[in-house]
């Protein structure tokens, strides 16, 4: 129990430090973690962010190296972490772990994955998939393949995360991108065939 109440004093202390220097990136600080002399700190675009692809934007290396610097910086002087420590600085990756009420709130909308600590009393589950329709700070509402709505409060979930989906396009949609670009083809080789109709 002493163990557990240091360990969350610096993880207190070390959130205090490490938030102003994410935010002054312009990053969100996703998670923190200070386990076995380890100090875990995951951030990740605001939310909203979308990249080129449509998916949400993530943090490139430049930024993460950056960041780095600054907190081991930041760490020299002020010392949150008795004794010595490794630092890792990540983002959260596509697939991403859901520990805390505000990881679901921001991930409404997105298809996850949840291991329960005790199977489901209609079904007999103890994974549950599906769109993840709400959250709340007691609890999560999720949408299975069956367009069955299962609310799960935080003290019955063990583990769970997110699942990437890629997009991927159908045979009509390719045939008519293909189709297009053909047409565009030809009709930049008729313009030029006019063009040089005109020059002669």
């Amino acid at each position: 129990m002493t163990q557990n109440i240091r360990e969350s004093a610096v993880v207190t202390r070390i959130s205090e430090l490490v938030a102003p220097i994410v935010s002054d990136l312009g990053l969100d600080l996703y998670d923190l973690e200070f386990v076995s002399g380890v100090v875990r700190v995951a951030v990740d675009t605001k939310p909203g962010i979308l990249g080129e692809n449509g998916q949400p934007a993530g943090v490139d290396l430049e930024k993460i190296g950056l960041l780095t610097r600054l907190i081991s910086r930041e760490f020299d002087h002020s010392e949150p972490v008795p004794g010595r420590y490794t630092l890792e600085v990540t983002s959260p990756g596509l697939e991403r772990n859901l520990r805390l009420p505000r990881h679901y709130i921001r991930e409404v909308n997105k298809i996850i994955n949840v291991r329960l600590t005790a199977p489901l009393e209609t079904g007999g589950e103890r994974r549950v998939q599906g769109l993840l329709i709400s959250a709340d700070d007691r609890e999560i509402t999720v949408r299975n393949s069956s367009d069955v709505e299962i609310k799960i409060g935080y003290a019955m979930i063990d583990r769970a995360r997110t699942v990437f989906e890629w997009k991927t396009t159908s045979k009509e949609e390719a045939r008519h991108h293909s189709k297009k670009k053909i047409e565009k083809t030809e009709t930049s080789t008729t313009s030029s065939n006019n063009r040089e109709a005109k020059a002669s």
